[in-house]
């Protein structure tokens, strides 16, 4: 079975270029990047090594710490601590995380009927947000800090949402409604 990238290649792209009414081919829209990013605030460093190995599962590669930028005495947080972590995903392992979320994790959401439209930004990225991440298939032995959630944004080179919206239906990524 051919994989995502060569499907968006040979057949996906040149549907795209037909639907919306493109003469340019380098004005179809593609994907640039995907960036998963987990926020678990200030946690003990076994939970945070276990979120940060899960998340190394699920995207194949090692996260980014992010580090607060300044301390708030009230959330007894300080500046430098580690309080969260990305990844960004391009290429190969891009397309090979679309694939798997689009037909393995998210039909694992309980009740699940498709992802809202209300992710756009209006520059024809998307951003959708995961109350769990064990909704992956990797996540099978999911123990401590199991109720982390992520926020999953999708970079794209289109112009405007609709033309966005487009390219992820394309690509395989079930809307609620039209």
């Amino acid at each position: 079975m051919a994989n995502l990238k060569e499907k968006y290649l040979k057949e996906l792209a040149p549907k795209l270029q037909e639907k919306l009414g493109l003469t340019n081919k380098m004005l179809i829209p593609r994907m640039q990047k995907v960036v998963l990013n987990m926020a678990f605030g200030i946690v003990e460093k076994d939970v945070q090594k276990h979120i940060l190995d899960d998340l190394t599962k699920i995207t194949a590669q090692k996260p980014m710490l992010c580090k607060a930028r300044k301390s708030i005495s009230n959330f007894k947080l300080r500046e430098g601590m580690i309080i969260g972590a990305k990844v960004t995903l391009r290429g190969e392992r891009m397309f090979d995380f679309i694939e798997r979320l689009v037909n393995s994790a998210l039909p694992r959401i309980r009740d699940f009927r498709g992802v809202p439209n209300r992710g756009f930004d209006g520059r024809g990225n998307y951003t959708l947000g995961l109350k769990e991440h064990t909704i992956f298939p990797e996540m099978v032995d999911a123990g401590v800090g199991a109720d982390t959630g992520m926020d999953i944004s999708f970079v794209t080179s289109a112009r405007n949402n609709a033309e966005a919206r487009e390219l992820l239906i394309a690509l395989g990524v079930p809307f609620v409604g039209k």
